[in-house]
């Protein structure tokens, strides 16, 4: 498996505008593909080889109830799991980035919106929050992004919402997710996530 370097023109602004964003991605920065894996609970001997999207779409089904698949790879010094199925990252985010490691989880939630975003970092869920619902933050530093932000327009200087606003609901994600993609260097070509084959595991949920 390459590790991808071409640098982070992509970024991740672009996931707002994509109407097939259905499964949930997980970074982590400090570990590799494989380990990553291993922390989002893959089954220990369960390889079932590079899958492209419709295949681990496929396999999902194949799974037990509970059990995901996570396609994985790097790309700009993050490495990333594209989880389909049930994605084991909201559940094991803080377990992701134990011993000094980031990790950014970012759920498409199509069938109960908003999207959601959380950080976590040596073993703490820092932040978290639904995109569109930015005044409504957790974690146990529920204010770790608030200058960026702020600084989006996206909330007032007090976290609460600036107020009403006719944009739409797109724009204020991508607004949102510059601010992830600035804040956190993130990058990802779409091609990764729906087209390339990439080493998979069945991940355990429960």
């Amino acid at each position: 498996m390459a590790d991808i370097t071409e640098g982070r023109t992509c970024g991740i602004q672009w996931l707002a505008d994509w109407g097939e964003w259905f499964a949930g991605l997980t970074f982590a920065r400090g570990i590799g593909p494989e380990e990553l894996a291993a922390r989002l609970g893959a089954v220990p001997g369960v390889r079932p080889g590079p899958l492209g999207a419709p295949a681990a779409w496929s396999m999902v089904t194949e799974t037990a109830d509970g059990d995901g698949v996570a396609r994985v790879g790097s790309w700009g010094g993050w490495s990333f799991a594209v989880e389909h199925g049930l994605p084991a990252g909201a559940e094991r985010l803080a377990e992701v980035s134990r011993a000094g490691v980031e990790a950014v989880h970012l759920d498409p939630q199509p069938d109960h919106p908003p999207k959601q975003f959380a950080y976590a970092r040596d073993g703490e869920l820092v932040c978290c929050f639904g995109l569109g619902e930015e005044c409504w933050r957790g974690g146990h530093r529920p204010d770790f992004l608030l200058p960026e932000l702020v600084a989006a327009g996206l909330l007032g200087p007090d976290g609460s919402n600036p107020g009403p606003d006719d944009e739409p609901d797109e724009g204020r994600e991508r607004r949102t997710l510059a601010v992830l993609e600035d804040r956190f260097g993130l990058a990802l070509p779409r091609h990764l996530i729906a087209d390339t084959p990439l080493p998979a595991y069945v991940t355990c949920t429960r």
